[in-house]
C-alpha cells in the first residue's frame, strides 16, 4: 500500500510539469495493486487409492529346522570305520560307521553252545517224563488188580498196600520229570533271548542314519570306543531343511501369522529369497522384548546355517487413500494434513493407518479428490491462501 501511496503522489507531481511523464506514472500504479495480490506457489498432492503394503521388518540367523544327534545304540564297542563325513547327504538307514563286531560274535558263539545244551536237556527230559508215565501206569494197574485180589482174598493187605504206594511214588515222578522238562524248555527260551539280544546289538554295530538329511559335524574317530553318554557320532540337518529365527518386537509380533510371506536378503547380497512363516513363537523374551517367528525358506540351497539375514515380511496388502509421508503433522487431536480447497490451506485432523515406504494410509479426515500440501507446515499456516501447484508423482 505505500508504494501505492508513492505512485499516486509521484503522479500527481509529474502531472502539473508534463504530460508523457504523467502517462508513465499512470502505468506504473497499474503495476503495483497486481504485484500485491501474487500468491505464494506451494506442491499439493491429490488424494487417490493406491496399493498399500504392511510390512514387518525383522532380522535373524540361519538355523536348521530340526537338528539330529546320531549317537551309538550299543555302548564299550571300538569305531571300525567311518563312511560319511561332513557335507555329505544321506539317505535315511544309510550306515554312518561300522563298529567292532568281535566281543559280540564270541558271546553270540557261546550262546550258540548253551542252546544245543538246552536243546539236549530238554530232550533228557522229555525221555524221563514218558518213562515216569510209563512206570505210572504200570504202578496203577498192578495197585488196582492187587485191590481186587484183595477184596476176593487172594492177596494179603500187606501186598495191597505196597502196590498202592508204587502207583502214588510213580505219579510223583510223573511230576518231578514235567517240570524237569518245563525247566529245560524255559533254558531254552532263555538262551533264544540271549541270542536275539546279541543278533540285535551286533545289526547296530553299523551306526545308520535315522533320518535322510546333510552331515554337518562329525566327532567319531576311528579307533574310539564307542558310547551315548559322550559328544553324538554325528549331527545332521533333518531333510537339510534350513529356516529363518528371525526376532521381531513384541508390538509387531502380534500382527504376524503362520503363512504370511517375507522377503530375505543376505548380507551383502543384492539377491532376494522367498520364505514362508511357518511358526510364531509364543512367548516373549523377557530381557530383550523380542519375539521370533520361524521362516520357512523355499530354496534353502542359497543359504547357509548361521547366515544374517533381513526380512521384510507382508502382513497385509490393500488399497487405500494415501498421502505423502511429509504431508502429515501434528496438531492438538493428533495427526494433521494441511488441505486446500480452493486455494485456501486448512488443517484437517486425521487418522492414520499403514505406512508404506513414503506413503501413508489416511483411514479417517480425507476423501477420494482431496489436495493436501505435500509438505505440511513448511511454509503454510492454517487460513493461508495459496497457489496449489500439483504434485508429478
Amino acid at each position: 500500500m505505500r508504494s501505492v501511496l508513492i505512485a499516486t503522489t509521484f503522479l500527481a507531481a509529474v502531472t502539473l510539469s508534463s504530460p508523457v511523464l504523467a502517462e508513465a506514472a499512470a502505468a506504473a500504479t497499474d503495476v503495483a495493486p497486481a504485484a500485491a495480490q501474487t500468491l505464494p506457489s506451494i506442491t499439493v498432492a491429490t488424494i487417490v487409492p493406491r496399493k498399500m503394503s504392511d510390512r514387518v521388518v525383522a532380522t535373524g540367523l540361519i538355523s536348521p529346522v530340526e537338528m539330529i544327534q546320531v549317537a551309538p545304540l550299543i555302548e564299550g564297542q571300538p569305531i571300525e570305520r567311518l563312511l560319511a563325513d561332513v557335507g555329505d547327504d544321506v539317505t535315511e538307514g544309510q550306515v554312518l560307521a561300522v563298529l567292532s563286531k568281535t566281543t559280540l560274535e564270541l558271546q553270540r558263539s557261546q550262546f550258540y553252545a548253551s542252546f544245543a545244551s538246552a536243546k539236549a536237556t530238554i530232550a533228557q527230559a522229555e525221555a524221563q517224563m514218558l518213562e515216569a508215565k510209563s512206570s505210572a501206569d504200570e504202578a496203577q494197574r498192578v495197585s488196582e488188580r492187587t485191590s481186587k485180589l484183595r477184596q476176593q482174598g487172594s492177596a494179603s493187605q500187606a501186598a495191597a498196600d505196597s502196590a498202592s504206594a508204587n502207583a502214588i511214588a510213580a505219579t510223583a515222578r510223573v511230576t518231578v520229570a514235567t517240570q524237569s522238562l518245563e525247566a529245560a524248555r524255559a533254558q531254552l527260551a532263555l538262551v533264544e533271548a540271549q541270542l536275539a539280544n546279541v543278533d540285535l546289538q551286533l545289526s547296530r554295530t553299523e551306526v545308520k542314519a535315522p533320518v535322510a538329511g546333510e552331515i554337518t559335524a562329525r566327532n567319531a574317530v576311528i579307533g574310539a570306543v564307542a558310547s551315548a553318554a559322550g559328544s553324538p557320532m554325528f549331527s545332521m540337518i533333518r531333510d537339510g531343511a534350513l529356516e529363518l529365527k528371525a526376532d521381531v518386537s513384541e508390538t509387531d509380533l502380534l500382527r504376524l501369522a503362520i503363512g504370511q510371506k517375507a522377503q530375505l536378503r543376505l548380507v551383502g547380497s543384492d539377491e532376494v529369497l522367498t520364505g514362508t512363516i511357518r511358526l510364531v513363537e509364543p512367548t516373549i523374551d523377557a530381557n530383550t522384548r523380542l519375539g521370533r517367528a520361524r521362516i520357512a525358506i523355499d530354496d534353502s540351497a542359497k543359504v547357509r546355517s548361521g547366515m544374517f539375514v533381513d526380512a521384510e515380511i507382508l502382513v497385509t496388502e490393500t488399497e487405500a487413500l494415501a498421502v505423502p509421508v511429509t504431508a502429515v503433522g501434528s496438531s492438538p487431536e493428533g495427526a494433521a494434513v494441511m488441505k486446500v480447497t480452493d486455494g485456501t490451506v486448512s488443517r484437517v485432523p486425521v487418522k492414520l493407518g499403514i505406512r508404506d515406504g513414503g506413503w501413508v494410509e489416511i483411514v479417517e479426515g480425507l476423501a477420494p479428490g482431496d489436495q493436501v500440501v505435500v509438505k505440511a507446515g513448511a511454509f503454510v499456516r492454517d487460513g493461508d491462501r495459496i497457489n496449489p501447484v500439483l504434485a508429478t508423482n
